[in-house]
């Protein structure tokens, strides 16, 4: 529910520059108001990272919200279709689960994503769909804790094993834009990694720039 109610604010704001980019890309004598082409960009929002425990046969499960962060670079040759590739960062929730041992896990992937656009008559607003592959890698750490000191923290955890485990795995997601003036385009999205350790996602707001 919180995250709905986000996503409804980012599409208001997206819907309130609508009006001000129309007349500003009809001024545009030098042509820098470009919607096709290459684009590079970068967004952040929250993730949510849950924890792979049945693959390495930990007990307990954790649902937990990080920060997540993205660099984006893509090409949109036709209107109603475009490629894209980006790096994503899910974040790590260092998550303890009890007094004798923990786990936590950083997911990352870089992924090739194919995109399709609806064909609706707002001309400056784009609403959108992709799929493609990532490749989701998960550095998971498994701690235990040792003897309480007097001076540090109790339980103090101690790193026991460090797993990286890479997958090739499928990547979905889908989101609204609204072009702004000067070839820049405000996004807000929700995307998607399938994985058996815990499908990571994040929902983001991007800034992009058209060239």
């Amino acid at each position: 529910m919180k995250r709905f109610v986000k996503l409804s604010g980012a599409l208001m704001a997206m819907a309130a520059f609508a009006p001000w980019t129309a007349v500003m890309a009809a001024d545009d004598p030098l042509g820098l108001y470009n919607p096709l082409g290459f684009y590079i960009g970068a967004g952040v929002g929250e993730s949510t990272v849950r924890s792979g425990d049945a693959a390495y046969g930990l007990p307990g499960y954790y649902n937990d919200h990080q920060t997540a962060w993205k660099g984006i670079i893509g090409i949109r040759p036709i209107s109603f279709v475009g490629v894209e590739a980006e790096y994503i960062d899910f974040g790590q929730p260092g998550r303890i689960y009890s007094d004798a041992y923990g786990f936590d896990s950083h997911p990352t992937a870089p992924v090739l994503f194919g995109i399709g656009y609806l064909p609706i008559p707002i001309p400056f607003i784009d609403i959108y769909a992709k799929a493609g592959v990532a490749r989701l890698k998960l550095d998971a750490r498994e701690y235990f804790s040792a003897a309480c000191t007097g001076s540090g923290p109790c339980p103090f955890y101690v790193l026991e094993t460090t797993n990286e485990v890479t997958q090739t795995k499928f990547a979905y997601g889908g989101g609204v834009s609204s072009k702004l003036p000067f070839g820049f385009t405000v996004r807000a999205e929700y995307e998607r990694i399938s994985s058996p350790f815990g499908d990571p996602d994040a929902l983001t707001v991007s800034a992009l720039w058209t060239f």
